[in-house]
């Protein structure tokens, strides 16, 4: 008997999705539950699973555009397997409540990520021996790209005579044309298609400066408080709850304490009227290989610091693994973004639509700062937050971030709610 296999419905306003890989070759066996294909839609990447054993066949290929409800593939549990199994992959096992430090280890028998999977299959590589530096040594992305060559081929193996050095050989880079090629360096270039979310990432924050009266305002926030209780209580809470105690988990709380001083920042511009919530869905900007995402922590304001420290660090773990869903993405009524993680010192962040406003966390520096009267070098943070001046004024903007200044300066006054 022959089953269907087709694109789900993954969000009421997504009505189509491109195949980004297949994870199972046309005529292969698969078992119920096997991970089939990644589908990308304009929000996330969705996991396509096998609902029965059979043969697969294989009907839409890699990189088409299909439509909600479309027949991708056939499995029929009749059928014989003409083709050899895939490169393995298994689901992502539940994050533990710990972290830990991860140096190179074995990868064989480790489960891959949809974006390694992806990079695997299209380059039809091996990957028995190949060293992982990921969590629990997995391969990460950029492990599989290192056994690449330049060229984006997977580098030939060479017979070498062994000799008494005990370094591991590197694989040579190759030279992206031939030795002799008169081609100047200036007419190098490579035309890759955008992914349909690097495409709807786009367009939105075009959207964003087009349809808003953008502006951004500046503060500085001294940590010198908030390092000290960080670093007092650390251990402890990692002891506690498994995680480390970090600071978004404060920046949100302060951020939340701000919301509700200032109820249009967390407001919607619908037509010409003001939506205005009674709620805290807080976006967390987190980086992927497919581009920005902004999963949303629901009613943030009801959580603890713990809670919302484990909600960061499980988004991160899911962008991670690709497992970002389309739900994880809804609801947000104000955005954070660190640029700081990667040593931005100050920037203006675009807003989300259609939220009003989001807040820039940046590098945590030392600098030269007057208190009572004497020159002092303190742990320095520029904040900057954009806004639509449509519906929040200049005053408000400004008496949000001295806001948020005050509760990450005293953080006990976070901590018991005053």
């Amino acid at each position: 008997m022959k089953i269907d296999v087709k694109v789900p419905a993954v969000g009421e306003s997504v009505t189509e999705a491109t195949i980004g890989s297949w994870n199972k070759k046309s005529g292969e066996a698969v078992k119920r539950n096997d991970v089939l294909l990644l589908l990308e839609t304009d929000k996330a990447s969705v996991e396509v699973i096998a609902e029965n054993d059979g043969v697969l066949t294989i009907t839409a290929q890699a990189g088409e555009v299909v439509k909600i409800g479309a027949t991708v593939a056939t499995i029929d549990s009749d059928g014989k397997a003409t083709a050899a199994p895939a490169a393995e992959t298994k689901k992502t096992e539940a994050p533990q409540q710990h972290t830990q430090s991860v140096s190179a280890a074995s990868s064989e028998g480790k489960p891959l990520s949809p974006a390694v999977q992806k990079i695997v299959t299209e380059n039809n590589l091996n990957t028995a021996g190949m060293a992982g530096t990921g969590k629990d040594g997995r391969l990460t992305k950029g492990d599989v790209l290192m056994s690449l060559g330049s060229n984006g081929a997977a580098p030939a193996v060479q017979k070498t005579t062994e000799t008494t050095s005990s370094k591991p050989a590197t694989p040579a880079i190759q030279p992206m044309f031939p030795a002799g090629s008169t081609t100047s360096r200036q007419g190098e270039k490579k035309l890759v298609p955008m992914t349909t979310i690097r495409k709807k990432i786009a367009e939105r924050l075009v959207e964003a400066k087009n349809t808003t009266a953008l502006l951004t305002t500046f503060n500085e926030v001294d940590m010198t408080k908030l390092n000290e209780i960080r670093a007092k209580y650390k251990d402890k809470f990692k002891e506690k709850y498994g995680i480390n105690l970090g600071m978004m988990g404060f920046f949100t709380k302060a951020v939340i304490e701000a919301l509700k001083a200032f109820p249009n920042v967390n407001a919607y511009i619908t037509g010409t009227d003001i939506e205005y919530h009674n709620y805290y869905n807080i976006g967390i900007a987190v980086s992927t290989d497919r581009g920005l995402m902004v999963p949303v922590i629901k009613d943030a304001d009801q959580m603890s610091l713990f809670e919302i420290e484990n909600a960061i660090r499980n988004y991160a773990l899911k962008a991670r693994d690709g497992k970002i869903g389309v739900d994880d993405l809804n609801g947000g009524t104000f955005s954070i973004t660190n640029g700081g993680v990667f040593g931005s010192l100050m920037s203006t962040p675009i807003l989300n639509a259609p939220q009003s406003a989001i807040l820039g966390m940046h590098k945590v520096e030392d600098r030269a700062v007057v208190i009572n009267g004497q020159i002092v070098a303190r742990p320095m943070m520029y904040l900057a937050l954009s806004y639509d001046h449509r519906i929040i004024d200049g005053k408000e903007s400004v008496g949000f971030l001295v806001k948020i200044k005050e509760g990450v300066e005293d953080p006990e006054r976070l901590l018991i709610g005053v």
